[in-house]
């Protein structure tokens, strides 16, 4: 497969569609140093993104919390957004915005004089876990924590959070693992590297309290499913001893979607009824 930097098509930068082989940036930006950017995975279905205008509004939010505006409004992404899909000839596919400081006057911790720059790219993407869908996801444990809400801006999808992310993602395929699961600063289950997680025990749901990371889009999706299911959704703290009580697992994320999860370092799941169902829930409402 070529990289990523090797794709042919079209890239949405700065107000303007460009080719894809001339959408760069200069090695002095600002995010590139500091990690001064802000980012959204959206996926589109036949054509359609689900919850775009939900992912451009988180991506406003995102940028604020980092104490920079994006110059553009949330309609003015969501034709853009529009546009590369289109550009690009795609029905299915994976969808990147993001919006970071660029290169300018400044080129210290602070960055007030330069310029906000965006760029909406789309690719095709398959399933995130491979066959993780059918057999469950392996997952190793992290030794990273998600950090304190008063040390970072937890509630922003912001490029220097996932660090430790991407640190525990590479220890966990080093061990032939799909993915990591983190616990929060206070040593309570938290979330994987990029996705959210919800168990099942006595035909009840049980998932970490989002109070120091992300509360996910797909992650609200699927409590207002399993709310239509009428099945109780209990969110709170989760201490990772009681993994070994829990019958079922998944995760869930845009690029995750609903994925089951059937290890999780030395605890196993079932890759039962309501995970599939969930699953397969999932998948018709974001084609319907």
């Amino acid at each position: 497969m070529p990289g990523y930097d090797e794709l042919e098509g079209k890239i949405w930068m700065d107000g303007q569609m460009v080719d894809w082989k001339d959408a760069k940036i200069h090695v002095l930006s600002h995010a590139l140093h500091y990690a001064s950017a802000v980012f959204e995975g959206e996926r589109s279905y036949n054509g359609k993104i689900f919850a775009s205008r939900a992912h451009s509004e988180r991506l406003k939010n995102s940028a604020q919390l980092m104490d920079f505006d994006i110059p553009y409004s949330v309609d003015e992404i969501e034709e853009a957004k529009a546009a590369v899909l289109k550009a690009n000839n795609q029905s299915d596919a994976y969808v990147r915005a993001f919006a970071w400081r660029g290169a300018g006057e400044d080129m210290g911790v602070s960055a007030i004089r330069n310029p906000v720059r965006m760029a909406i790219a789309s690719w095709q993407w398959g399933a995130y876990y491979g066959d993780a869908k059918m057999k469950g996801a392996k997952l190793d444990i992290s030794k990273w924590k998600r950090p304190s809400p008063e040390t970072i801006p937890s509630k922003a999808k912001a490029a220097g959070l996932y660090m430790i992310c991407t640190m525990s993602k590479h220890a966990a395929e080093a061990k032939g693992c799909s993915d990591a699961l983190m616990m929060d600063y206070r040593g309570y289950v938290a979330e994987a590297t990029g996705a959210n997680i919800f168990f099942t025990k006595d035909g009840e749901v049980h998932t970490p309290k989002a109070d120091c990371f992300l509360d996910g889009i797909t992650r609200k999706t699927v409590m207002g499913m399993l709310e239509e299911r009428q099945i109780k959704v209990h969110e709170r703290h989760i201490m990772p001893e009681e993994l070994e009580g829990f019958e079922q697992c998944w995760l869930t994320g845009t690029a995750a979607e609903v994925t089951p999860v059937g290890q999780i370092g030395t605890y196993n799941f079932e890759v039962g009824t309501m995970a599939r169902d969930i699953a397969e829930g999932y998948e018709k409402l974001v084609r319907a």
